[in-house]
């Protein structure tokens, strides 16, 4: 029986989803609840696991972007392991000549000495063509049927290259070049074993056959210090060599727990990607790199242009003096690490006097679904925290019913988890108001972005001392600019300023914050 697996339901809003990276290739036998392939949404990576035994039947390709529900591969469970998918035993020599002919796609089998030509494969709809990342063997080299060769990068996707055959590679595309779909990459002369089907002088025999990336003595593989597509982006994005990393998946590859355990290089040791040769204008460098943009950052960016060429975004300021909070949190901040276990910081004023205010002006905590507005009961407040692989916002929920000491353990452990990249779906997803730190960074003002499908976010800024006016006399005081961005479609100017002018009384009077006043 032939089981489809579908792309499952991963988070409220979240319509589709891109393969990251196969870890099982077409033709492989897997057992149930083994990993087949990586995940990305435009939140967070997550991994698709077998429903059942058998072997499988990819249906979607790397790079590829699907809606959830669609098919993405398929498991037959009626196939064995030791049937269906020979080509994980070992064969002899005459049956290595046999079963790589079986693996193309024509069926007959390949002679010695046949020279195979692969193509570019095609990896997903809309993409036309590839750059070639890097060849993992040299010219001349000897391949074994399925050893992975090359890794070649889409706008959407790295994906890895198998070898087509057994025999000696010959390049035909160079790293860095850029090929369309179905033209020639490679060339393959079959041979059997390790022999070499070329004529060779006997000094190049010895050295030829040392080349053969057959299965060592201590049983080590092409696999071994390979990294998966997702954990070669987290190892880039952390400027780890994948050489510096033991990895504990199958046959030694580095799984993406191994990348997010690695510890990045020393500052100046990452390795430049472009520009071999830098132009030198006297003692001054001027070095290039270029990176391609991860999926999240993609994702990140499409969804902030959205926003501003859909939403009728404003931003309205105000400033408050933050020396009575600073002063209750001089006077008590021991007693309250000492009872509680937590730091008390800003954030939970901030929180709690954003959920009063919300509660005041309801428009602030609402969003448009159509030709209707939804108004939220409760406030479910995203915090954005800068993480390793760009700007995510976890959600503390209800934090409308949280008192001090709660709030800031939700704060910290969720800060915690988004810089480790363990957070959930459910954890970034149902936020009704955002409220974002740029002042840890020394920004004075800025105008943040709304983070869709909620209509407003509070922006915080760095503390000054400031002179200004109280009762008639210039005094210095500890003075923070915050600014609110809104929707003017749903939030009206009366209701934005009113509830930046509550959010400034409660601060700048703590009690009122205790008395709900």
């Amino acid at each position: 029986m032939s089981l489809e697996i579908k792309v499952p339901e991963v988070g409220e809003s979240i319509t589709e989803v891109t393969v990251a990276g196969w870890v099982k290739s077409d033709g492989d036998y897997v057992e149930m609840d083994e990993v087949l392939c990586e995940l990305e949404s435009d939140k967070a990576t997550f991994e698709l696991n077998a429903e059942a035994a058998g072997v499988l039947k990819i249906r979607a390709q790397e790079g590829d972007t699907l809606e959830i529900g669609a098919v993405i591969c398929e498991i037959d469970t009626d196939a064995k392991g030791s049937e269906s998918a020979p080509k994980q035993e070992p064969k002899t020599e005459s049956e290595t000549t046999e079963a790589g002919a079986g693996s193309e796609p024509s069926g007959e089998p390949k002679k010695t000495g046949e020279v195979i030509e692969m193509k570019v494969p095609e990896v997903g709809e809309s993409i036309t063509e590839v750059t070639i990342s890097t060849w993992l063997k040299a010219e001349g080299d000897f391949v074994e049927l399925d050893e992975i060769i090359a890794e070649v990068d889409s706008d959407k996707a790295t994906f890895e290259l198998p070898a087509e055959g057994t025999g000696i590679l010959a390049i035909v595309a160079q790293e860095g070049d850029t090929i369309n779909i179905g033209d020639t990459i490679c060339k393959i002369e079959i041979a059997v074993g390790g022999a070499p089907a070329k004529t060779e002088t006997p000094a190049e025999k010895p050295q030829q056959e040392s080349a053969t990336p057959a299965p060592s003595a201590d049983g080590s593989s092409h696999a071994a210090g390979h990294p998966s597509p997702a954990a070669a982006k987290i190892l880039d994005e952390k400027g780890v060599d994948p050489k510096s990393v033991a990895g504990t998946g199958r046959d030694g590859r580095i799984t993406k727990e191994d990348a997010l355990g690695a510890k990045a290089s020393a500052p100046g040791t990452k390795k430049t990607e472009s520009t071999e040769s830098p132009i030198a204008a006297g003692s001054f460098s001027r070095n290039q790199r270029r990176k391609k943009l991860s999926s999240l950052r993609k994702t990140v960016a499409r969804r902030l242009v959205s926003v501003k060429n859909e939403t009728a975004m404003l931003t309205t300021f105000n400033e408050v003096d933050m020396k009575p909070i600073m002063d209750l949190r001089k006077q008590y901040k021991e007693m309250f690490k000492e009872k509680h276990g937590v730091g008390l910081g800003f954030m939970s004023f901030f929180t709690k006097a954003c959920c009063m205010a919300l509660q005041e002006w309801g428009a602030v905590n609402a969003y448009m679904d159509g030709d209707e507005i939804v108004y939220n009961d409760f406030c479910d407040v995203s915090i954005a925290v800068s993480a390793p692989k760009g700007l995510v916002v976890p959600v503390i929920r209800n934090a409308e019913s949280l008192n001090f000491p709660e709030i800031e353990s939700e704060v910290i452990r969720l800060a915690t988890k988004a810089r480790e990249n363990k957070l959930t779906i459910e954890e970034m997803t149902g936020g009704t108001f955002t409220i974002t730190n740029g002042g840890v960074f020394g920004s004075m003002l800025s105008t943040p972005i709304i983070n869709t499908p909620q209509s407003a976010i509070l922006g915080m800024h760095n503390i000054v001392q400031r002179p200004v006016a109280i009762n008639g006399e210039v005094v210095v005081r500890p003075v923070m600019y915050l600014a609110l961005s809104y929707d003017h479609r749903i939030i009206d100017g009366r209701e934005s300023v009113s509830f930046l002018v509550r959010v400034k009384q409660m601060l700048e009077d703590p009690a009122r914050l205790l008395l709900g006043v």
